[in-house]
């Protein structure tokens, strides 16, 4: 039977004084100097993985906040920081699935990690023996099964970055077995636990868009039974990965649109020469920002087909039949391939990717990886 480890990154709510209401001081530690929260797993920009919404025309930006006190993990949802040992409950639905995977003879451990390096601690079970050529690589026969329980894409971002970190070897290290479409090998697969009903709604998380299982213990049925599905990852040049995708725009606060000009490619086609005024650039792996509002920006986007799908909305300038009125209709370029790459004109282009806000202040280019990293179904 599996080893399976129920992974939560540290967030708001389990910040010192927030879960049991006396501080540290509940599993026998004392309380944390100051309380405040820190560390939490970061973006290479330092950003951390999970925001607050922006104002933006990305709509629904994704996730809780991740800071939290640095600490080692341990199990049954403790954390062991510079204080002592510090009570943190898991939420419910951990909890319960926990309980289904346990009555199925799985032994399972909760881990609420606080940091990258927490992070790919618990990856590191995840690794082969040790290889010839000294390469950290994922073993396909791994008895460890990983769980992530996630209120938001960032939030399953986060892991999916630090296995991308792990296993992608250096290009002067490539092994001959490594497809020649991928620089890193098939992650391996995940179990995805989410923690916010609803975004299995009208504005769907990645979890609701593939169809995959909300209900905990199904979510356990399916990480000890069910099948795997492969889908494809977009990598880009700033050092993190997309899973759904990434819109390019916003909005002033009073919700008008602030236009922006840039070069944007999609291998050989131009979808912008950087003159155009754009409204919004939607860079798809899936459907999460196919519409904004009621103007279709996606087609057809697809997570296992491996291409990115790329829209750019133009605002085109008309006039009415009698051509008194002025009127701004909007223009949709959009193109396929298997690498995007958007250069700025303006000083700062805000933007959501996967829920986590940022700004575009040089050129930054996205690749698509087929097949790259998994999840269990149902």
């Amino acid at each position: 039977m599996y080893d399976v480890v129920l992974l939560t990154l540290g967030s708001d709510r389990d910040a010192p004084g927030g879960g049991c209401g006396s501080g540290d001081a509940c599993c026998g530690g004392t309380p944390t100097p100051g309380g405040q929260p820190s560390g939490g797993p970061t973006d290479p920009s330092g950003t951390p993985t999970s925001t607050g919404t922006q104002t933006s025309t990305a709509g629904q930006a994704g996730g809780n906040g991740q800071a939290g006190t640095a600490g080692q993990p341990g199990g049954n949802g403790h954390v062991r920081g510079q204080g002592g040992e510090r009570c943190e409950t898991p939420r419910v639905p951990v909890l319960t699935c926990a309980d289904a995977l346990t009555a199925r003879g799985a032994r399972v451990e909760t881990v609420t990690a606080r940091s990258d390096a927490e992070v790919d601690e618990v990856l590191a079970r995840l690794d082969t023996p040790a290889r010839p050529d000294g390469l950290t690589w994922p073993d396909p026969d791994s008895k460890v099964r990983l769980v992530v329980a996630a209120a938001s894409d960032a939030q399953l971002r986060a892991v999916v970055r630090r296995l991308v970190r792990r296993y992608a070897p250096p290009p002067s290290r490539r092994p001959a077995e490594l497809a020649g479409n991928r620089t890193l090998p098939d992650l391996p697969p995940i179990g995805v636990l989410p923690l916010d009903p609803a975004r299995g709604g009208p504005h769907r998380d990645l979890a609701g868009q593939l169809g995959l299982p909300r209900d905990p213990a199904a979510v356990a049925a399916a990480v000890l039974d069910g099948g795997v599905r492969r889908l494809d990852l977009l990598r880009n040049d700033g050092g993190s990965v997309t899973l759904d995708g990434a819109l390019l725009g916003a909005a002033d606060d009073a919700g008008r649109p602030l236009l922006w000009r840039g070069r944007v490619e999609v291998d050989d086609a131009v979808l912008s020469d950087g003159t155009d005024p754009i409204l919004a650039c939607a860079i798809g792996n899936a459907g999460g920002y196919a519409t904004l509002d009621s103007l279709p920006l996606l087609a057809a986007p697809d997570p296992t087909d491996g291409l990115v799908e790329v829209a750019v909305a133009v605002p085109v300038p008309t006039r009415s039949t009698l051509g008194r009125k002025k009127k701004i209709r909007y223009e949709v370029r959009r193109a396929r391939g298997r690498a995007v790459a958007v250069i700025p004109r303006d000083d700062r282009v805000p933007f959501l990717d996967d829920g986590v806000e940022g700004e575009l202040s040089r050129k930054r280019s996205w690749w698509i990886e087929p097949g790259a990293w998994a999840v269990f179904t149902g």
